[in-house]
């Protein structure tokens, strides 16, 4: 009996945990993006370093996420999953700690610019590792017919995380921790989530290292040179820029708009970016399972919303022009990054599903190491980046029309698929 045989599919309690593992992150880090221009004036960090403070957490992310896909693995992917939640959860907590420190004036401007970026980069560095074996984890157990969906449930994580993050955040300034408040929380929760997944995740089996000729592909090639990937990783890493940027100079957009101290800004920076994770969600829960959208589709209507958006924020006369912008090209990211992710999973074998992963995650590192150049542009020129997103986005749609692997997103039919398939509709279990 092959390996595919013997896999487990995905249950709805397994599936439950993996999705509050991504979205306690995504709360986490959208919450944090949702104060960080407020702390970093009322500190005293120029606007630039603000956004570097992400670069060198990055930076690791990009080079942590395939070596923690490839680990995976060997020691499994639960063990790697509960490794990232616990960094995050660190990180979190340290990050806290230092903007207390910085509020508190027991430190320079720029040491305290210098411990959050350490602080920081702990996420970058441990919390990589959640990311890939969390997606191998379900590629492993759907069908081909399943995948799209289940990656796009699973994205839809960071969608709902972003609208409760900068929802929740402001609650948690409170008098003693003013804006450090929110990361303390955000800690505990990860914490909380670290708990139940250690508890209920089932036990995940070390992977069976290939054989023959697929060992020495997935030892010897890099899956970022191999013809398959390379035009998704191409594109995913592109949009990720683009929605990076436009997250990152959001704050600093709306408050200089609204012409307000930073503080009296938060709450409409957090409507705004409410307004774009709701956006998000309508996109990953509503709108792909409704017109049975598959990657092909989505790559293409998703970078085209996404073009349009962008250049209405750059010409936006006003703050509910600007909001009325984010939400679209939420949206537009919405279609865009399940359709990569989707379409790069289904191009690979499965026992090249993590290694996949990795590399997919490593785009979320290497987009947001570049964010500083752009908000840097912003104080040049604040419609600048907006545009250039604009500029970007097109060009990607261009590419996904004219590109011949974006073309058949989806459509490949890989060497594990019919096994896997078949084991899955003969599966007694009940899955997701």
């Amino acid at each position: 009996m092959s390996e595919a045989d013997t896999s487990p599919r995905l249950s709805r309690t397994s599936f439950g945990l993996l999705f509050a593992v991504s979205i306690v992150v995504a709360i986490g880090n959208t919450g944090l993006l949702s104060v960080l221009p407020a702390i970093g004036r009322q500190i005293g960090i120029p606007d630039p370093m603000v956004a570097a403070i992400f670069s060198l957490s990055a930076l690791l992310w990009a080079i942590g996420s395939p070596f923690w896909a490839r680990q995976s693995d060997v020691r499994g992917r639960k063990p790697m999953i509960m490794m990232g939640l616990a960094g995050f959860a660190v990180s979190m907590l340290l990050c806290g700690f230092v903007v207390s420190a910085g509020l508190a004036k027991l430190a320079a401007p720029m040491m305290i610019f210098v411990f959050f970026l350490f602080a920081r980069a702990i996420f970058g560095l441990i919390g990589s590792a959640s990311n890939p074996a969390s997606q191998a984890y379900v590629a492993e157990r759907t069908t081909r017919a399943e995948r799209t969906g289940s990656m796009a449930l699973l994205a839809s994580a960071f969608g709902l995380g972003t609208v409760i993050g900068p929802a929740i955040a402001p609650l948690f300034v409170l008098p003693f921790v003013t804006l450090a408040g929110p990361l303390y929380a955000f800690s505990v929760m990860a914490a909380v989530v670290l708990i139940l997944t250690i508890r209920l995740l089932p036990e995940d089996s070390k992977p069976a290292a290939p054989e023959g000729p697929k060992a020495a592909k997935v030892k010897s090639a890099s899956l970022w040179r191999d013809p398959r990937l390379a035009p998704f990783l191409i594109y995913g890493f592109l949009v990720a820029t683009c929605q990076t940027v436009q997250t990152q100079t959001l704050g600093f957009l709306i408050i200089d708009k609204l012409k307000v101290p930073p503080m009296e800004a938060q709450g409409f920076t957090a409507v705004a970016m409410m307004a774009g994770a709701v956006a998000g969600l309508l996109a990953q829960w509503g709108l792909i399972r409704m017109f049975r959208m598959g990657p092909r589709d989505l790559i293409r209507w998703g970078v085209a919303l996404a073009a349009g958006a962008n250049l209405l924020v750059a010409l936006a006369p006003d703050y509910w022009t600007v909001v009325i912008g984010f939400a679209v090209s939420s949206l537009g990211y919405g279609f865009a990054r399940p359709g990569f992710t989707a379409g790069a999973s289904l191009s690979v074998d499965m026992h090249e599903q993590a290694a996949a992963a990795g590399a997919i995650g490593g785009l979320n590192g290497l987009n947001v190491i570049v964010a500083p150049l752009f908000v840097w542009l912003y104080e040049a020129i604040h419609p600048a980046p907006f545009l250039l997103n604009t500029a970007i986005l097109a060009g990607l749609f261009v590419y996904a029309l004219k590109n011949g692997i974006l073309r058949g997103a989806g459509e490949r039919a890989t060497s594990d698929d019919d096994t896997a398939t078949s084991m899955l509709e003969r599966s007694d279990e009940g899955g997701f």
